[in-house]
């Protein structure tokens, strides 16, 4: 069995080459991929192999929240390696327990157990597991606008695009959520836009057939989506609709969460207290894989004498609960979600926002912590989105001025990690600039 990969041996040490003859990369045909090889990297700073000193305004997947090899974290991986590299999820665990403590001490009152996945995309499976069986119900409603993971229900759950190549789990009905830059209720203020939306979700689920729906599930902030802040009062009102049809709420933080808006998690921003929380990302900045599922008391009740048909092999795996404890004790300890709403209100808010009056093509700004969209059009009375090729333009300018940007469609996305100073963000929104400029934007 096997075959001869000698040829291997004389790129050994060839990242790229290695990469282009063995690796088959997410999201993209394969053909004419030219993947950049990263060597390091240090809080907002990446080390290309060319040289090159990056600062990263995406923090990769939007889940290095505590930047690149933090020594505390890294400590903390090396030693629950060196006690205990790995151990089933059926055992009792030191580092698991402090980690589901430290994960559960984030969430409202009477959040107390928490069951572990290995990302966000299975953490939004099994929390609609759970509300379908506490409920007996099999319907889930979601926003158009959304990105839930590339798990089977997960990804039906979805509402972009890449939904439709994969929809093949059952029982997912989509709605609209509040977007007043590019209402669909025909509002002008986002007390209209709120107002509105929520009088939209009644009707589906009246349609629907309340009896039918088990949970609704929204990102507390749409990331992929497009960094949408929803209305203040937003939250408060679904909370209100579900509870009045005796549908569950489940809010996912796996973007949002621990530090990304300037709160441990966004959801703190809205003042409403939903039935199930999902999270990953962030909980320990990606430096081993890691989610979870965060469960009220009512939800954990019910499974106290139901078995709980889900199960990971690496649920609450070691390192990544290792992985955890030290990245929740460090960002209390540095104050880093602090960090990042002062960076948000003081510098990269207003940066970005100043930006509007050299740059025709910005329609919209908006954001808070260290998550934001810079939304561009081709013109502002439609609002037509720019063209892919004036967007890949700005991101390759960009990585001339030695920034890393994200960019989804016709947005920008400065998502830093939460550790960044104020001097790297003004610095960032200052390269920012100067690369719109150079790319005619």
């Amino acid at each position: 069995m096997g075959h001869d990969c000698l040829a291997d041996e004389t790129i050994w040490d060839d990242a790229y080459a290695l990469d282009r003859a063995h690796v088959f990369h997410s999201w993209h045909a394969q053909r004419d991929l030219h993947p950049t090889e990263v060597v390091t990297g240090h809080g907002v700073w990446l080390n290309y192999a060319d040289g090159r000193e990056m600062l990263d305004f995406t923090s990769q997947q939007v889940n290095v929240n505590i930047g690149y090899q933090h020594p505390a974290v890294v400590e903390g991986i090396k030693k629950q390696a060196e006690l205990l590299a790995t151990i089933g999820p059926d055992y009792a665990n030191l580092a698991r327990g402090r980690a589901a403590s430290l994960v559960a001490r984030r969430a409202p009152e009477g959040f107390d157990k928490v069951f572990f996945t290995n990302a966000g995309a299975d953490a939004n499976e099994n929390a609609m597991r759970a509300a379908r069986l506490v409920t007996g119900r099999d319907k889930i409603l979601s926003s158009y606008r959304c990105y839930h993971g590339n798990t089977g229900a997960a990804i039906s759950a979805t509402g972009d695009w890449r939904r439709k190549p994969n929809d093949y789990a059952r029982g997912h009905v989509h709605f609209f959520t509040p977007y007043l830059y590019r209402s669909e209720f025909f509002a002008t203020t986002q007390e209209e836009e709120c107002e509105r939306a929520l009088t939209h979700l009644e009707h589906v689920i009246e349609f629907e057939g309340p009896d039918t729906i088990a949970a609704v599930l929204l990102e507390s902030i749409p990331g992929t989506a497009g960094i949408i802040i929803p209305p203040k009062d937003y939250f408060k009102g679904v909370r209100e609709i579900t509870r009045k049809y005796g549908i569950l709420m489940i809010t996912d933080e796996v973007m949002a969460g621990f530090g990304r808006t300037g709160f441990w998690f966004a959801l703190d921003d809205y003042d409403y207290t939903p039935d199930i929380i999902t999270f990953a990302k962030g909980c320990n900045s990606g430096y081993v894989p890691a989610g979870g599922v965060i469960m009220s008391k009512p939800v954990a009740k019910y499974f106290d004498d139901v078995v709980f048909p889900g199960g990971l092999t690496y649920s609450g795996h070691p390192l990544a609960m290792g992985a955890i404890v030290a990245t929740q004790e460090a960002m209390e300890r540095e104050h880093i979600v602090d960090n990042a709403h002062d960076v948000g209100r003081d510098v990269l808010g207003p940066g970005l926002e100043a930006l509007v009056e050299h740059h025709p093509t910005i329609g919209e700004v908006r954001g808070k912590g260290v998550f934001w969209a810079v939304e561009l059009v081709a013109d502002h009375a439609t609002k037509e989105p720019l063209d892919d090729a004036s967007m890949q333009r700005i991101v390759a300018e960009a990585d001339k001025l030695n920034l890393v940007l994200g960019v989804h469609n016709n947005r920008i996305h400065v998502t830093p990690p939460c550790v960044i100073s104020a001097e790297e963000a003004a610095e960032g929104v200052a390269r920012l600039d100067k690369a719109m400029t150079a790319a005619g934007c």
